[in-house]
């Protein structure tokens, strides 16, 4: 049953993690979302119309709420997760879930999505002179994040506590499809578990 009084509008690419964060995050709550899908790669979100009507800064995914916007993917997940057993009740919990959050922002989705975007929708021929002498480090920082991932997991199901949690979610949308940014999933076992734990839930929906 949908708990919002307002319609929930999820501005999106459906081909970017961070957008596909929140329709999981929707999905398994059972929150109904409509979607509006724009071309990043066409400029659709830098448009005049959008900058003044969806996002100054040009950027999806963007969740409407009624009249109102709420950018970045994770306070979109918070938003539509908040009182549900997505995010822990206890106090230290819930700062761990969002230290995993923040985690997934700084060391993980700037190395690992990334490599994803460049190699797969740009094109390594595409890249600057600039991105093609990056993606030694970027490669080097997203394994060194997702070694820390699989080190954790090997001594836990889920992220933080017993049960899954925005965390996971936030860390699944890039880590499932860092093969095409030249990952090996088979290097890390343990997180090959838990994708696979995720992909079990109940309402799970896939990526498009």
């Amino acid at each position: 049953m949908n708990a919002f009084m307002e319609d929930l509008v999820l501005h999106e690419d459906p081909r970017s993690g961070n957008c596909f964060k929140i329709r999981l995050t929707a999905a398994l709550l059972g929150i109904p979302l409509e979607r509006r899908q724009y071309d990043i790669m066409k400029g659709e979100t830098r448009t005049p119309e959008f900058l003044r009507d969806v996002n100054a800064n040009g950027r999806i995914p963007v969740l409407q709420v009624g009249p109102r916007f709420l950018p970045e993917s994770n306070a979109a997940c918070w938003f539509l997760a908040e009182g549900s057993p997505l995010i822990p009740q206890d106090r230290f919990a819930r700062a761990d879930m969002l230290r995993w959050m923040f985690f997934e922002q700084y060391n993980h989705e700037p190395n690992v999505a990334t490599l994803r975007f460049w190699l797969l929708f740009v094109g390594e021929a595409n890249l600057s002179e600039f991105q093609k002498g990056q993606i030694t480090a970027k490669r080097a920082g997203g394994e060194a994040a997702l070694a820390v991932m699989d080190e954790h997991l090997t001594r836990s199901d889920w992220l933080v506590g017993d049960s899954v949690t925005l965390a996971d979610i936030a860390l699944y949308a890039y880590t499932h499809v860092c093969e095409a940014g030249g990952f090996r999933l088979r290097d890390y076992p343990a997180i090959c578990g838990w994708l696979d734990r995720v992909a079990g839930l109940s309402g799970y929906v896939a990526m498009d």
